[in-house]
């Protein structure tokens, strides 16, 4: 795709995301909408190798959703992206549905494990890089983990055992939004200054604005050829339920749903976008 194209799928992936948390009544639209466009770079901007043919074949890439309660943005991006049909999205949260509250390796295409236990997602990808580079293999592994998941002490584990292990075919994505479900992350457990701590850790960082999609899948093309010897970290500075302006910045749509009305409006919001 070209870059017009994968914002207007962006856009269209944002108002999924609402539709679908609209009609579950329940889920977690802010930390979605924050990461669409992250998710929209890997998938759509030729970064991430992948096959909805053959979403198992030995070639891929792999993708872990740290953030597991951003299912929303993930799986309106795999549907969008040709993993299964886009009209089961609506099905979100729904008895019977494949698209459970966190991503379910079980039952769904594209899924490579299921996350959502907060802190553990940088582990499974470190396992996963760790794996394949015995295995002689050089495809990539992407984790994408929430800023506010960082004040888990196993992130930090999965951190000292990434550099000590070189795993240079590991790119880590954090969704720098500065919220969670109880508020600001400097007021809720500090992080502090995650730039020089992954320094410090032995990472290569970079940072980006995580909603311009030319800079990311420039960034992350690029580090998927870089070859130092450590991990790379991308700082992905992005703002929470970014598209809706009345949901953007603010704590409270961290999981809570849309009723139809908020729907209809930030739906209009968005289409609205569309003709700037």
């Amino acid at each position: 795709m070209d870059l017009p194209e994968i914002k207007h799928e962006a856009n269209e992936i944002r108002k999924d995301i609402l539709r679908m948390i609209e009609k579950a009544g329940s889920g977690h639209p802010g930390g979605s909408l924050s990461c669409t466009d992250i998710l929209s770079a890997l998938y759509f901007g030729n970064v991430l190798v992948h096959d909805p043919k053959n979403p198992k074949f030995d070639g891929r890439d792999y993708f872990f959703l740290a953030k597991g309660h951003a299912a929303p943005a993930f799986y309106a991006t795999l549907a969008h992206a040709g993993f299964f049909p886009q009209e089961e999205l609506l099905t979100l949260r729904q008895m019977g549905s494949r698209l459970q509250g966190h991503p379910d390796s079980n039952l769904l295409e594209g899924v490579e494990v299921c996350t959502g236990s907060l802190g553990q997602g940088l582990s499974i990808a470190c396992g996963t890089a760790c794996g394949l580079r015995i295995a002689g293999k050089d495809n990539a592994v992407f984790a994408l983990l929430g800023d506010g998941e960082c004040g888990e002490g196993q992130v930090w584990e999965a951190a000292t055992f990434a550099a000590h292990q070189k795993l240079e075919n590991l790119i880590a994505i954090i969704d720098v939004n500065g919220l969670q479900i109880d508020g600001p992350c400097s007021e809720v457990c500090d992080s502090g200054d995650f730039a020089s701590k992954f320094t410090s850790f032995g990472w290569d960082v970079s940072t980006v604005d995580g909603h311009d999609i030319a800079a990311m899948i420039k960034l992350f093309s690029r580090l998927k050829q870089t070859k130092k010897g450590v991990p790379h970290v991308v700082l992905a500075h992005t703002v929470k339920g970014k598209g809706v302006s009345f949901m953007e910045n603010q704590a409270s749509w961290h999981g809570k749903a849309p009723d139809e009305k908020q729907l209809a409006a930030a739906l209009e919001e968005l289409v609205a976008k569309e003709a700037i």
